[in-house]
């Protein structure tokens, strides 16, 4: 096998993942040392192919799983700072807010908190009146659409959600 053909084909591997893949791993896939692979991926980059080394290894850009859930939660608007911390400091993004409204159907509304920061400019937006919670036209019962990067990060976030009696058992 030629150095570009192996460069093609670990490309390819990459591809094939959704998880890093470590250099070591490469080296023996390819019967190569780890520095071959190293000095691969810089070729590879060189090329435009937007390969992260990361502590588990190699990942192509936009390749790593993101994993979400649908929470079904209802709290006052004093709760909602809380709410919104516990699922961002498990490590959630709140891709949004919707309600299921018995006249309008399904109403949501983008958020994209990810952070503290954010959770603090999107409650001084209510505060300032800007608008109101959507929840509040459902008498405080809503689902927020959360992202994170594992299956773990969601049922932690559940967990705490539920131990603060905010999580609605459908």
């Amino acid at each position: 096998m030629t150095g570009k053909e192996r460069r093609r084909e670990i490309l390819n591997t990459i591809r094939g993942t959704k998880v890093p893949i470590s250099g070591t791993e490469l080296a023996k896939k390819y019967n190569v040392s780890r520095q071959v692979i190293v000095q691969d991926i810089a070729l590879l980059r060189a090329e435009n192919n937007e390969i992260y080394s990361t502590t588990r290894g190699y990942i192509l850009q936009g390749e790593s799983q993101v994993f979400s859930r649908a929470f079904s939660v209802s709290h006052s608007d004093s709760q909602m700072e809380d709410e919104l911390n516990i699922i961002v400091d498990f490590g959630g993004n709140v891709v949004n807010v919707f309600v299921e409204h018995e006249i309008y159907g399904n109403l949501s509304a983008e958020l994209n908190i990810n952070s503290r920061r954010k959770v603090k400019e999107f409650l001084e937006k209510i505060k300032n009146g800007a608008s109101t919670p959507l929840k509040n036209l459902t008498f405080g019962k809503h689902f927020h659409k959360v992202e994170a990067d594992s299956e773990e990060t969601l049922n932690l976030i559940e967990k705490e959600l539920r131990e603060k009696g905010y999580l609605q058992e459908n």
